[in-house]
């Protein structure tokens, strides 16, 4: 996954957002995206080869890891980010519409196509270019994508917890897990490795995604009461 090409969508879609959104976009490469790539892959490893039972019965301890942990920590998260980043591409699609849309308007205003011909490439370029560049009004169209976008963060985010919280029966690790699953010749302890720097990593990722449900939450009740505000 190239996170830079992910970020540098996400700043293009930030160009029309609020302030709040622009705090989003940090929080989610700052605290999480970076968190993930520099620290918590590193303290996941392998885990399976790590994760160890009491028994050398064959094919016991694989057994027992994919029960206790049927998901990576590392790929759900993974998995969370791009779909939490994924709402923003339709605020993306739009903006692009946008912009093909009154270029092909600017080309066939009276007297603006013919102006455009006569120009050398570089100027119409540069036109066309600032036409992408311009930070677009959070009104009409675009506030109903955007603000569906962010009603989908939640929604993913959200879910994401849930799974993670229900799956692992909550975010703290346990040192010790008993496996009774065939073919373990009786009740086995399994011991998981490093598991209190699992338990805090857990605990920053989950804190991380409240925060930014909160943030998203506040960008979302902002917009809606800027538009009541407009109404009035």
């Amino acid at each position: 996954m190239s996170w830079s090409a992910l970020h540098a969508q996400l700043s293009g879609v930030n160009r029309h957002s609020t302030s709040l959104g622009k705090v989003w976009l940090s929080v989610v490469f700052i605290f999480r995206v970076a968190v993930l790539v520099v620290a918590a892959e590193s303290v996941w490893g392998d885990e399976q080869s790590d994760f160890t039972c009491n028994t050398l019965q064959p094919g016991c301890e694989n057994v027992c890891y994919d029960h206790f942990f049927p998901v990576s920590h590392i790929r759900l998260w993974c998995l969370q980010l791009v779909f939490v980043s994924t709402p923003a591409l339709l605020v993306a699609m739009y903006v692009a519409y946008r912009n093909h849309d009154d270029k092909k308007r600017l080309l066939k205003a009276p007297g603006r196509a013919g102006f455009l011909v006569n120009k050398d490439s570089e100027t119409q370029e540069a036109e066309f270019e600032s036409l992408k560049r311009r930070r677009l009004p959070l009104t009409g169209a675009l506030w109903w994508t955007y603000a569906g976008s962010l009603l989908f963060r939640l929604l993913f985010e959200g879910g994401f917890m849930y799974t993670l919280y229900a799956v692992y029966d909550g975010f703290q690790m346990p040192r010790v897990v008993q496996c009774d699953q065939w073919p373990c010749p009786n009740l086995v302890d399994c011991f998981v490795w490093r598991p209190t720097e699992k338990t805090v990593f857990t605990v920053f990722m989950a804190s991380a995604s409240c925060v930014c449900m909160v943030l998203n939450a506040a960008e979302l009740a902002y917009l809606v009461a800027k538009a009541v505000a407009r109404k009035f």
